[in-house]
């Protein structure tokens, strides 16, 4: 029988179980995949330094792909991105960053993440996309070391 509250309670459980495995993969990702997300985002400040704003934009999208997987990088992100959209007064982006930015928080640890897709708000939230060779190298290698 259907009980709310035991319902509750056991999917929690599960979903603490699950996560407790799965801490320790998940946070070696996030390390090792760190320095390739700072390398990309510093790219993109040298960009909008330089005044280049759609090339600062395409490499905190390849930012995005590479960052994901991980909560704490894919927040912080879009986070980057809604920044870039205020700066630059591009309204629409602002918006979808903002929605953006609460799907990465609340679904990124679910693996509800579509891989390949580069978060601007040209791009439907939940688009697949391919991976460019060289970001799937490094999220390989990011994924494969100890």
């Amino acid at each position: 029988m259907f009980h709310p509250v035991l319902d509750l309670a056991a999917t929690i459980t599960f979903m603490v179980v699950i996560d407790t495995m799965q801490a320790d993969y998940v946070m070696a990702f996030a390390r090792h995949i760190r320095p390739h997300v700072d390398t990309e985002s510093q790219r993109a400040e040298a960009a909008e330094r330089r005044g280049d704003s759609v090339p600062a934009f395409r490499h905190l999208e390849r930012t995005h792909v590479l960052g994901q997987a991980s909560t704490r990088e894919h927040v912080r992100v879009h986070w980057h991105m809604l920044l870039w959209a205020m700066r630059h007064r591009e309204t629409r982006e602002v918006h979808g960053q903002f929605v953006r930015l609460l799907g990465a928080a609340t679904k990124t640890a679910f693996g509800l993440v579509p891989t390949g897709n580069t978060g601007g708000s040209d791009i439907r939230p939940c688009q697949r996309l391919p991976v460019p060779p060289d970001i799937a190298a490094t999220i390989k290698a990011a994924r494969s070391d100890d």
